[in-house]
């Protein structure tokens, strides 16, 4: 049993060997850390587009433009709604990845069926692979751009949109290496805090690093992969009941203290993946990363609630479940969102506080 479970987890962390995140797909990382990246803005109008501004070379302009205006004529491009394809462009990469959002206007009285009218943001770098890692926070990055794009003359180009065009991949890409870079092997506490629930207060920092820790913090939690019907949110609420210290990151010294920290052997177990993602100034892997912690996650807490079920009818399987829970490394998270997730299951309660107890007595033998 543990030899499989231990196999499965250096799968889980060796993502580098299995991958394509390192290879030629995203040629350009060594010592730099920004890839070269492009954006392109253009102004749709019944069947044409317009170029309002574009950071490719002029001859790939046009290039990217007739691949566009394929993808709309088939109604590939939805309203709001990004799509990721690979693009063969004269760039240096050649072949990149490309995000592209049709961002409709909205009807005026006066038009009130006017169809097909807006604008078409598109983002390339990388590979395609690597962008529909990020394809939330690029979906969400072109929605910050509503309220700059009012008038088809865009009198606030170069002031408004040029530049938050530009730092698309600086604000949508990079967040995660920046937190990584920014804590190194502390990185640990933020994982075993995004599994917790418990809240990280960055502190003496600029707001931007808030904004990085605190989407690091999201991207790293359970949300979206739970199967419960128990919300996040009503989790969190039954876990802050435990009384959980605040994790706090004082950027005020370099590198950063962190206070009231805690982790495991599970999340310690992640931080030479992340660290040497990050040395490599590799984004794209460090997500894939991070997506794997979460996955090997959440199929620990399905097999120990499958544990606890069998539990209720089985000797065996209650022991079976404390060798799980000892082998993991991760117990006490798996344990206390089992607790909020079983709350209202007297038999289950009553096996969970089993098992708290057994890791309690595992944990000062140790000692």
């Amino acid at each position: 049993m543990f030899t499989s479970q231990t196999s499965s987890f250096q799968d889980s962390i060796d993502v580098e060997e299995r991958d394509d995140y390192d290879s030629e797909e995203i040629a350009g990382y060594s010592q730099k850390i920004q890839l070269n990246c492009y954006y392109t803005i253009y102004l749709y109008q019944g069947t044409s587009l317009t170029l309002i501004d574009s950071s490719l070379p002029s001859e790939a302009e046009p290039e990217l433009r007739t691949y566009i205006s394929r993808r709309l004529s088939k109604g590939a491009l939805l309203g709001g709604m990004g799509n990721i394809a690979t693009v063969e462009l004269s760039i240096p990469e050649q072949a990149v990845g490309c995000y592209c959002c049709l961002l409709e206007q909205e009807r005026s009285p006066e038009q009130p069926d006017a169809d097909g009218n807006g604008y078409v943001i598109c983002f390339m770098g990388g590979s395609e692979k690597g962008l529909n890692l990020f394809r939330l926070e690029l979906d969400k990055y072109v929605q910050g751009l509503h309220s700059s794009l009012q008038t088809p003359e865009l009198q606030n180009l170069e002031t408004e949109v040029r530049p938050y065009l530009s730092r698309w991949y600086e604000e949508s890409v990079m967040h995660i290496h920046r937190v990584v870079q920014l804590v190194q092997s502390n990185i640990s506490f933020l994982l075993h805090a995004a599994l917790s629930h418990t809240h990280v207060d960055v502190v003496n920092s600029d707001e931007r690093t808030k904004a990085d820790v605190s989407r690091f913090i999201k991207a790293a939690s359970w949300q979206g992969l739970s199967q419960q019907d128990t919300t996040t949110a009503s989790l969190c609420k039954a876990i802050s009941e435990d009384t959980l210290s605040d994790l706090i990151i004082d950027c005020s010294t370099s590198p950063p203290t962190l206070s009231n920290t805690v982790s495991n052997r599970f999340c310690d177990d992640w931080i030479q993946a992340f660290l040497n993602a990050a040395e490599r100034c590799n984004p794209f892997l460090l997500r894939q990363i991070l997506e794997n912690f979460k996955l090997k996650a959440i199929q620990d807490m399905n097999s120990l609630k499958r544990f606890v079920r069998q539990a209720e009818m089985s000797h065996y399987a209650l022991f079976r479940c404390c060798q799980f829970l000892q082998g993991c490394g991760n117990g006490d998270v798996l344990l206390q969102n089992a607790r909020a997730e079983h709350s209202d299951l007297p038999e289950a309660c009553s096996i969970i506080t089993v098992l708290e107890e057994f890791l309690k007595e595992q944990s000062q033998a140790q000692a």
